[in-house]
């Protein structure tokens, strides 16, 4: 069972899939030392990609790639292809399914034309599909994964909310321990997955806090000034690894990666809409945390309320114990084996004693009662 643990995580850990700017995606079975040679980034990077080490969420901007770490997805952007280890997983074979249908630009024109029919203006396409491949390829990828882990994360949280709010209102309706048991799991569970939404958002501010942080994210920009500065203003277009895989799409990215190096609205916007939507997220945790809070105030307020209870039931309790114990230290006394001279021919006193007894231990007991409900010890 260990060689076949082992044996598992061994092959988790060179488990990859290449997902290239068409869509086409490859399996690649690949050591750590072909990965950092394929995308030139050092081990210290890589190494926040491993499964078996805990790292927070990370998106790391290098010199010709983003390595990006959240959650579940643990990736490689380039711009020429998608490194995402671990296709097999459940939680990732849906963002390979988007990257593959996502990255290729300008396919709902190629299906339209495929089909022999025209269902809009031609004009009217050429300018969508422009504006829609106006983007980066690495912008591209990145949109496809913060959107993935940002839905990923909202849908956890509706789980959560749809298993919580029954549960709080079933424990303030009826405190057991069952409730209360499963109350504890499930702000067990809140606070793990609120920890892991601010991990994500967190690192989004910070992107977006720093503009420098942005712009080592603009890949297509580097490599163009980098190609510019060491060879001729084409080498860009006449690349044998780039070139051959420009289009009309990349042909207009490629006006947006010549513009101003300092310029990171695109990404900044992109980086913001994300942002919302992950801090919504985080609010409606925060909303569920609070509404816990109150439950459990709530459920303090009742348990000191049957505590005072308690305590005023005692009292009443007690009070009676001291007048009773009276009625017994006189019938101690007359119970007594004395003989007492004024016993002789006196039984009707017997009577007396006993009424007098009586009326005085219920009278001590009202006026025990009386000055507790005057001190406010005993609710009236």
């Amino acid at each position: 069972m260990a060689v076949a643990t082992k044996t598992k995580a061994h092959q988790s850990s060179r488990s990859w899939v290449s997902i290239v700017g068409t869509g086409e995606s490859e399996a690649l079975d690949v050591d750590k030392y072909a990965i950092m040679h394929r995308v030139q980034i050092h081990a210290r990077d890589l190494r926040i990609l491993d499964p078996n080490l805990s790292y927070p969420s990370t998106i790391l901007g290098r010199e010709r790639a983003i390595v990006l770490n959240l959650e579940h997805i643990k990736a490689i952007i380039t711009s020429e292809e998608v490194l995402l280890r671990d296709p097999t997983d459940e939680h990732v074979i849906p963002v390979v399914k988007e990257l593959e249908r996502r990255l290729p630009v300008g396919n709902e024109e190629h299906h339209g034309h495929g089909d022999g029919k025209e269902t809009s203006n031609p004009h009217n396409d050429a300018d969508a599909a422009a504006e829609e491949d106006e983007s980066p390829f690495e912008f591209r990828a990145l949109e496809v994964f913060l959107e993935a882990i940002c839905s990923f994360l909202a849908a956890r949280t509706t789980e959560l909310e749809t298993a919580a709010y029954p549960a709080l209102d079933e424990l303030t309706s009826k405190i057991s321990s069952r409730n209360l048991d499963r109350v504890r799991k499930l702000k067990s569970a809140m606070t793990r997955l609120t920890a892991r939404v601010q991990k994500v958002r967190d690192e989004l501010e910070q992107l977006l806090d720093d503009d420098d942080d942005m712009a080592d994210l603009y890949l297509s920009r580097k490599l163009f000034s980098a190609s510019s500065a060491s060879t001729s203003p084409n080498y860009y277009l006449t690349s044998p690894t780039i070139g051959s895989k420009i289009s009309r799409a990349s042909r207009a990215s490629l006006a947006t990666v010549r513009g101003d190096e300092n310029d990171v609205e695109e990404l900044e916007m992109l980086l913001e809409a994300y942002f919302m939507q992950i801090d919504s997220t985080l609010n409606r945790l925060t909303t569920l945390r609070e509404y816990i809070d109150d439950t459990e105030d709530y459920i303090n307020i009742q348990l000191d309320n049957h505590r005072n209870q308690l305590i005023q039931l005692e009292l009443v309790l007690s009070s009676g114990t001291v007048c009773s114990s009276f009625y017994s230290l006189v019938a101690g006394i007359f119970g007594m084996n004395i003989p007492y001279t004024w016993n002789n021919d006196h039984g009707y006193m017997f009577k007396y004693v006993v009424m007098g007894t009586g009326m005085f231990c219920v009278i001590l007991f009202v006026f025990i009662m009386s000055h507790a409900r005057y001190k406010g010890l005993v609710g009236s």
